[in-house]
């Protein structure tokens, strides 16, 4: 048996697995948000799913549209559904250049912010302190982390796993596989 959930869900499988309580979930899950928000109204971003183009294409194009900006992969979905996030004129630079290499369709997201993105980087010390202060235990069944899509049982893995999926790519085609390959999913 193992457990799963796509970013924010990741603390929903957490507490299914209890490794942490509703009630500690609750208030890291308010702290990672406001933080989250704070860091979007700083540095307002934006998000576009490109349909149809694989990763390495799709990276290829975030290096090709960044300019001066952030632009980075951020969801990893499925094949041919992964989210890019950065600045709100270099997603708009990916959506044509994606359109123009073929993608089927970009689809920008309504978010507040560049999610999973370097422009997060100010909510990881609100989100660590908050996660430090919380109290986690060793899940009763393993929970794949979006960071690397691996199980976890380490409080303090979990933990520190937790504090980077703010600003790192979320893994969920890698972390669904993952899970299938344990039996569920």
């Amino acid at each position: 048996r193992i457990t799963a959930g796509l970013s924010l869900g990741e603390y929903t499988a957490l507490v299914f697995a209890g490794a942490i309580g509703f009630d500690d979930a609750v208030r890291l899950v308010d702290v990672r948000g406001r933080a989250m928000q704070e860091c979007a109204e700083q540095r307002p971003g934006a998000m576009l799913a490109v349909l149809g183009v694989d990763r390495d294409k799709l990276v290829a194009l975030c290096d090709e549209c960044r300019g001066g900006d952030v632009l980075e992969v951020a969801n990893v979905l499925c094949p041919g559904n992964i989210v890019a996030s950065g600045s709100k004129d270099a997603c708009g630079r990916l959506e044509a250049a994606a359109m123009a290499a073929g993608a089927m369709k970009c689809v920008p997201l309504e978010v507040a912010g560049a999610f999973h993105t370097a422009l997060m980087q100010p909510a990881v010390a609100r989100l660590t302190a908050a996660l430090a202060a919380a109290e986690f235990r060793a899940p009763r069944i393993p929970v794949v982390s979006n960071v690397d899509a691996k199980p976890h049982t380490d409080p303090a893995e979990i933990k520190a796993l937790l504090a980077r999926q703010v600003v790192g790519v979320v893994e969920w085609n890698a972390s669904w596989h993952t899970s299938s390959r344990q039996g569920c999913g």
